[in-house]
């Protein structure tokens, strides 16, 4: 087994040319980081072989540097989180982590256990096959379908609080269902194999795209409900989404993100109310975009004094800006015609141009002051 390990170790990195192995990259199949991480792992076991940078198994190599050597990364944050991810996520115990002093400074140390990779990214050399009078028997494995398993929606009945958010408003989707498929029955046909083997690396998935691509686990696609249940209530002519992409998005934004479902469902809540953000806030996709701007939005005091709107000014503005698309005179019409452009404002009818207005320019007044 070690000496397949080598044999991998002396297939991975380089200094100048980042060449992946294929194997990497099967491993990884079915995550939208598969190249990334393919290329991270293959760096940490380039090094771990490295003669001047190998002690005893343990080696050190910064954020910083991976970052550096691969090209294509955000930056050191980037890095770390690919890093935590190979660890906690794909290789608990296979990737060991020690702080260790260089040159006096606490450093970040690897060690990989070869033989426990290999058997993970190679499992049919590590897997024992069962013979019996002279058949092979291969162990089958339960396999969930496309999203479906029976779930039922609770309300812990107070609102304001952060962790009831998931839940509330949940009684008019009691029925729904998550439909489970127990078994794979042909699990040695090719055409099952690559959902069986999306299966295995990702036993949490209740529901995923055709190619794997997209996927959530049962809280994301919960969570997609209630969003959509919230989106009913102000266009009842809403139609019904892709519900792997909303699970998909609410899952990135737990898993890239740091984000907790309580504290999307918190954020999406809050913008519902808003007289703004209701009308553009209306799919997970738009709530990651904007999560940051919102969460500091909502933080605000609930007692600030309310920003003075001049109305005059403001009808003014909509009749020169929107109807006669005349330049802006000022910062906060600047601010405005900017809003107005991300909501497709000229495409309106003339009352709904003009109630779209009214909450633009007031958030625009807002902006112009907070620059202040």
């Amino acid at each position: 087994m070690t000496t397949i390990f080598d044999v991998v170790q002396a297939m991975s990195g380089q200094k100048n040319v980042i060449v992946i192995p294929v194997p990497y990259l099967d491993f990884f199949k079915g995550d939208q980081q598969a190249h990334a991480l393919s290329a991270i792992l293959n760096q940490l076991v380039f090094w771990s072989g490295v003669s001047s940078s190998a002690d005893d198994g343990w080696f050190y190599k910064s954020h910083e540097e991976l970052a550096e050597e691969i090209h294509g990364l955000s930056g050191e944050e980037q890095a770390r989180r690919l890093v935590d991810k190979l660890r906690k996520k794909y290789f608990p115990g296979v990737i060991e982590t020690k702080t260790k002093k260089v040159n006096g400074t606490p450093v970040t140390h690897y060690k990989i256990d070869g033989n426990k990779l290999i058997s993970m990214i190679f499992p049919s050399i590590s897997e024992t096959s069962k013979v019996r009078n002279g058949n092979v028997e291969s162990e089958e494995s339960e396999r969930r379908n496309c999203g479906m398993e029976t779930a039922e929606m609770q309300n812990h009945g107070n609102v304001e609080s952060e962790e009831s958010y998931l839940y509330t408003d949940l009684n008019s989707d009691k029925n729904l269902q998550i439909s489970k498929d127990l078994s794979s029955q042909n699990s040695n046909e090719s055409s099952d194999q690559p959902k069986n083997d999306f299966l295995t690396r990702y036993p949490e998935a209740v529901i995923y795209s055709t190619n794997f691509q997209k996927w959530g686990e049962e809280g994301d696609l919960k969570t997609a409900k209630w969003m959509f249940g919230r989106v009913k209530k102000l266009n009842p002519s809403a139609l019904e989404p892709t519900w792997c992409d909303w699970a998909n998005d609410i899952r990135l934004m737990r898993q890239i993100d740091g984000r907790t479902h309580e504290q999307i469902c918190a954020l999406f809540d809050w913008a519902n109310k808003d007289s703004f953000w209701y009308q553009n806030i209306l799919s997970p996709r738009k709530l990651r975009k904007h999560f940051d701007e919102l969460f500091v939005r909502s933080q605000k005091p609930k007692d600030e004094p309310k920003v003075q709107v001049d109305t005059v000014e403001r009808d003014s503005a909509f009749s020169r800006l929107i109807g006669s698309r005349s330049k802006p005179q000022n910062r906060i019409e600047e601010i405005a015609l900017e809003l107005a452009g991300k909501t497709g404002i000229r495409r309106m009818s003339e009352f709904s141009g003009r109630q779209a207005w009214n909450s633009i320019w007031k958030q625009a007044t807002e902006m112009s002051q907070e620059a202040q």
